[in-house]
């Protein structure tokens, strides 16, 4: 979208005011000729989500429009560059761009908009770098080299993976597990019975299905489904659940994890003790609705299992990306699932939700289509496109804030925010028999939220209002010194004293 002069003059002062270039624009004083570094940022632009490069304007004299700056040289020299002018293109697979002359300060600057490339053009890149090292992606202000991850994950992204139905070495039928074998030759004679067609022995069957190769041995797809032990041959193949005390990792003066599982053996059962690892960790409220109460979990256990088998399903399991987990984080205010590589086939975060399957791993969907998921029957993969639907609604009804979905080239994140719902309805402790207003969130509370607990008849002590909010007592004693100093709430016992609660001014 080009700039007008006024969102020209926006973004000039949103520079200035940082002191700094940022995602969106990057600033080049390129007096007379256009500097080197200018394709690094095409590239980066071309491979994230596009943005402006202010040509003319210096970010060392506080983004200030460049005296003497030749416009028209500098205008032609770009052009060339991107490969419009019949020769001396400096770098491959162009996005679209449009330049726009504008006048900042009474002086002229050249603002040039770049689009963000296709998803099956990418990477582009300076040719005279070659496409590993002159490919860029942008990271807030920086053009930053894309990793070799990042461009398996670019250049594949139409294309099916074979690492789900290639044969694991070392691996036979024996690597299997007989129940859910028998499982899914069972749940394939009833779904695909014409895949069972005169396929007289188990090891016939499994081939006909996938999970074993003509010679005998395993595929990754069936040992990943059937495997009494599939992390002998991929250690990596598992779920990390790691709990957090706070709103980033290893927080100072905090312990390192308040729990960590990592969710060993086929699919079915990872997922299943993955999504539970998650829901334990998850506080349940009550919430008034008419004339009764009903509990809601931060996140429901089945959207928990949903996230969850997905990013097992459609992760990237090609080598460079083998050694890589599926990652769950749980944090103090969200629970982020991390799938290693990014999404694939045309998906894009804006048609998640249309109902149409599209997997990189067409072996491996076909056996988690069939087997059942550990703990309540259902299947570790349904199919048909319906996961990110039904996440939406079970969230929706349950009126909790639906999901954010976070793309990178190497990686896709599905993130839940936690301790609030979208209506301001009252939360109740399932410990104690005390609403908590509309206006409290578990984890974000303000002094005036503090003081909104507190009554003039009931003493609350340190301990019941963390209970109540699940936030840490050090954050609350530091409200309550706050409103004890405003003269608002009085302690009933000195600062040492373990009896001390608080009570509200009447």
């Amino acid at each position: 979208m080009k700039l007008n002069n006024q969102e020209l003059e926006e973004a000039v002062s949103r520079l200035r005011r940082q002191g700094t270039d940022d995602a969106l624009v990057e600033a080049k004083a390129c007096q007379s000729a256009l500097s080197h570094d200018v394709w690094e940022t095409v590239s980066a632009f071309a491979n994230t989500a596009g943005g402006t490069i202010l040509l003319g304007v210096s970010e060392r004299d506080d983004f200030a429009p460049v005296r003497g700056f030749v416009i028209d040289k500098v205008l032609d020299q770009f052009i060339s560059g991107m490969g419009d002018a019949g020769s001396g293109a400096r770098v491959a697979n162009p996005p679209r761009y449009s330049p726009e002359r504008h006048e900042l300060d009474g002086l002229p600057v050249l603002a040039i908009e770049i689009e963000p490339l296709e998803f099956e053009l990418r990477p582009c890149y300076i040719i005279e770098k070659g496409i590993a090292a002159g490919s860029y992606k942008r990271v807030d202000d920086r053009d930053i080299r894309l990793s070799a991850a990042e461009l398996y994950s670019m250049t594949n992204v139409m294309k099916p993976s074979t690492a789900d139905a290639e044969a694991v070495d070392g691996t036979s039928i024996d690597d299997l597990d007989d129940s859910l074998v028998d499982a899914l030759i069972g749940q394939a004679s009833v779904m695909a019975p014409k895949a069972m067609r005169n396929a007289r022995t188990t090891p016939t069957r499994l081939a006909r299905l996938g999970a074993l190769k003509s010679d005998g041995r395993a595929t990754l797809a069936g040992l990943l489904t059937c495997g009494a032990y599939p992390q002998q041959h991929f250690p990596s193949a598992v779920v990390d659940v790691a709990v957090h005390a706070g709103v980033d990792k290893a927080m100072p003066g905090s312990p390192r994890f308040l729990d960590r599982v990592r969710c060993e053996g086929p699919l079915g059962e990872v997922v299943d003790d993955a999504a539970r690892a998650v829901f334990r960790n998850l506080r349940i409220m009550s919430v008034v609705r008419g004339t009764g109460r009903v509990d809601i979990p931060e996140v429901p256990l089945e959207v928990l299992r949903e996230a969850i088998a997905n990013a097992v399903v459609h992760r990237e399991y090609s080598p460079l990306f083998a050694g890589t987990p599926v990652q769950v984080d749980v944090y103090a205010d969200r629970v982020e699932v991390i799938s290693p590589g990014g999404l694939w086939g045309g998906k894009t975060i804006e048609n998640l939700d249309d109902g149409q399957s599209r997997c990189r791993n067409a072996s491996l969907m076909r056996l988690a289509a069939l087997l059942p998921m550990a703990g309540d029957g259902g299947k570790v993969a349904e199919g048909g496109g319906t996961g990110v639907s039904m996440m939406l609604a079970e969230m929706a009804a349950a009126r909790l804030p639906e999901p954010a979905f976070v793309e990178r080239p190497d990686c896709f994140t599905v993130r839940f925010e936690r301790g609030g719902l979208t209506n301001g309805e009252i939360w109740f402790s399932p410990r104690l028999e005390m609403p908590l207003p509309a206006d409290v969130s578990p984890h974000r509370l303000t002094k005036a939220a503090v003081l909104a607990l507190l009554s003039a008849d009931e003493p609350l002590g340190v301990q019941d209002l963390s209970k109540m909010t699940g936030a840490k007592p050090a954050a609350l004693r530091a409200h309550l010194r706050n409103l004890i100093a405003d003269g608002e709430v009085v302690a009933t016992a000195p600062a040492n004293d373990k009896s001390r609660r608080y009570v509200r001014v009447k």
